[in-house]
């Protein structure tokens, strides 16, 4: 299962990761740690009672039961995970069916496509994305976005808070992709929230 969250909500998400397996004492969660948001990313994890370790090399990955690729700079986090050579190992582990989380520039690293060209990225994630397609930092937002999936039935659909700083959009969503959550910015619809894959 791969999860990509380009926005923020990464506390609510951090809760559906944890609780997926069932496993929140032994579960271990490895978190890109190259560069971006990662430190912000473990410590909400561990806050849930996720185990996390900061992932750098590719000795680093081992016995982890899911990833989360945090957001960035895209291009500064592919050359180093290809110098510090976790790029492949980072593939291989998602094409065996590892769960990951993604957000922001992680989403990006995931995606088939980047502005419609190939080889940037890792190729996994059957979405096409635009960098920077809210615009500059300046233009930057909050809004509330509805995630069904992720609400408690009998309290009704919750309202999760998302940060769009410098944000990519997904511009395509390949027919295996389930869309969680959208954003309708300047009469379009753009997706917020998504996952491939089956669920645990």
């Amino acid at each position: 299962m791969e999860e990509a969250f380009p926005s923020a909500g990464c506390k609510a998400a951090g809760a559906a990761m944890r609780t997926c397996r069932g496993m929140e004492e032994t579960m271990k969660i490895g978190v890109l740690a190259l560069q971006g948001a990662f430190r912000e990313h473990r410590e909400v994890l561990e806050t849930l009672g996720v185990q996390t370790v900061e992932i750098r090399l590719a000795e680093d990955l081992r016995g982890c039961d899911g990833l989360v690729l945090p957001g960035g700079e895209t291009t500064t986090q592919r050359k180093l995970a290809q110098a510090y050579g976790l790029w492949n190992t980072l593939a291989s582990l998602a094409q065996q069916g590892i769960p990951i989380l993604a957000t922001c520039a992680g989403l990006i690293l995931l995606a088939r496509r980047i502005d419609g060209q190939t080889g940037l990225s890792l190729a996994i994630l059957d979405v096409d994305v635009r960098r920077n397609a809210y615009g500059r930092q300046v233009f930057s937002f909050e809004t509330n976005l509805s995630v069904p999936c992720l609400s408690e039935p009998s309290h009704g659909t919750k309202l999760f808070r998302a940060i769009f700083i410098r944000a990519p959009r997904i511009v395509r969503v390949g027919k295996g992709v389930s869309v969680l959550a959208s954003l309708l910015a300047n009469r379009r619809e753009s997706v917020a929230r998504l996952m491939e894959g089956p669920t645990r």
